[in-house]
């Protein structure tokens, strides 16, 4: 079987080359388990992600249903998991403060056109090459910001004042409120933590995240504990997809969400390629960078027309899927459906999660996400360092844009420098 790499530049979705390859019916049976494996994953991730990103639990469910359908369906990696992603909690979250629900729609509708003309300009394999420095600062920063925004409901805390945006400020309101600390609501999300990082040990193929927020959820529910549950903020979860609809449009607020817009279409061009290039790893085969920023760009447009967040590739739920013993796209659909069926099923029970567990879950996923070696292993060469703590200083004390900005040209001016000595 070929690798791919003599058709990696092509526009043509991996699915196209499935049948054409062989695919059969044993496939179809390890696609399957593979992709109810990674949707076990997905559920209790997806919601997570969008409480910390600010919106609605099922908004983080419409994102991996249809986003991550049409990431698989078009897309150019054969197991590349689409949905919405920890790295662009900071983002959204700050869009959805700023510009509401619908200008956060309008924010990433207009980045998936973005990455449509990215893709179609072929500047797909350029995205990969950002400094690898910058990669690992933002990470990293968005790390521990991801890990302080979820300090408030992992210890129950009540805050006097808007919580801030910015990770030193948020630190010092946070540090205020430890009086009000809910010991119950500590228990709980230390617990699922713990759980979480106990079966990834002892466990590894156990769906660690879905039976600690089910452990807890029972625990809470049982024991009448005074916690705050998915249901006692946000109501009911729906049990239906909504009905595509345009978000609010109009040049003034085309005009407001376009630097966030060019972020986003940034930061989900760069994850999901590295995601890409992540399984290629994995499995010894090659991605269509092109094809592959498209269906990502596609995706973003739907999920936004459905009600959903930024869509990008996951590099945990994609080498999950390799792992599950994924053969092709359909798994990544499958996920989809499982995901779907789920919402359809069993919406009531979701409003019986507790904050804490989600919370919980977010920690882990902060601490997974943080390159903590990198980080270390590149302090010692002064211009790596220089890149690497500029963006991540910057995008902590400002955000995430002025990181990567900073970061960019920090190396851009290192590179330049080194041509005019060897001239």
């Amino acid at each position: 079987m070929s690798d791919g790499t003599a058709t990696a530049h092509l526009f043509k979705p991996k699915l196209f080359n499935l049948f054409a390859e062989g695919y059969s019916l044993d496939f179809f049976r390890r696609d399957a388990l593979a992709g109810l494996t990674v949707a076990i994953v997905a559920l209790p991730l997806s919601m997570a992600i969008a409480v910390a990103s600010g919106v609605t639990p099922e908004r983080g469910l419409y994102t991996a249903i249809i986003g991550g359908f049409f990431v698989s369906a078009l897309g150019g990696s054969r197991y590349q998991i689409g949905g919405p992603a920890g790295a662009f909690i900071v983002v959204v979250s700050a869009a959805t403060h700023e510009f509401g629900l619908d200008g956060l729609l309008l924010t990433v509708l207009l980045s998936g056109a973005m990455m449509t003309v990215l893709a179609l300009s072929r500047l797909g394999s350029m995205i990969r090459h950002m400094p690898h420095p910058v990669t690992v600062g933002f990470t990293c920063a968005i790390a521990a910001t991801i890990m302080a925004s979820q300090l408030k409901d992992f210890g129950g805390l009540t805050l006097t004042v808007a919580e801030p945006g910015h990770f030193f400020p948020k630190l010092v309101v946070l540090g205020a409120a430890l009086p009000t600390l809910n010991v119950a609501a500590l228990a709980i999300g230390f617990g699922s933590a713990a759980l979480i990082f106990a079966l990834r040990t002892w466990r590894p193929t156990w769906p660690g995240m879905l039976i600690a927020v089910a452990l807890s959820s029972l625990a809470a529910f049982a024991l009448s504990l005074p916690v705050e549950t998915v249901g006692s903020r946000f109501g009911a979860m729906p049990d239906h997809l909504l009905a595509p609809q345009l978000p609010s449009i109009s040049l003034e607020m085309i005009w407001k969400v376009l630097p966030t817009a060019m972020v986003f279409t940034l930061l989900g061009g760069v994850e999901s390629l590295l995601s890409a290039k992540v399984a290629d790893g994995m499995t010894n085969r090659k991605h269509r960078s092109n094809m592959e920023l498209l269906a990502q760009g596609l995706a973003n447009i739907a999920s936004a027309l459905f009600g959903g967040i930024s869509v990008t590739g996951t590099i945990a739920r994609t080498a999950t899927n390799i792992r599950a013993g994924a053969k092709s796209l359909l798994s990544g659909m499958m996920h989809a459906a499982f995901v779907l069926a789920f919402m359809l099923v069993a919406a009531p029970l979701a409003s019986y999660i507790p904050l804490a567990s989600l919370a919980g879950v977010l920690v882990v996923v902060a601490w997974s996400m943080a390159e903590k070696k990198e980080f270390v292993r590149l302090l010692p060469e002064w211009r790596a360092a220089s890149i690497l703590l500029a963006t991540f200083g910057l995008t902590l004390v400002k955000d995430l844009t002025a990181g990567i900005v900073a970061g960019c040209l920090l190396a851009a001016a290192y590179a330049l420098l080194g041509r005019l000595k060897k001239n």
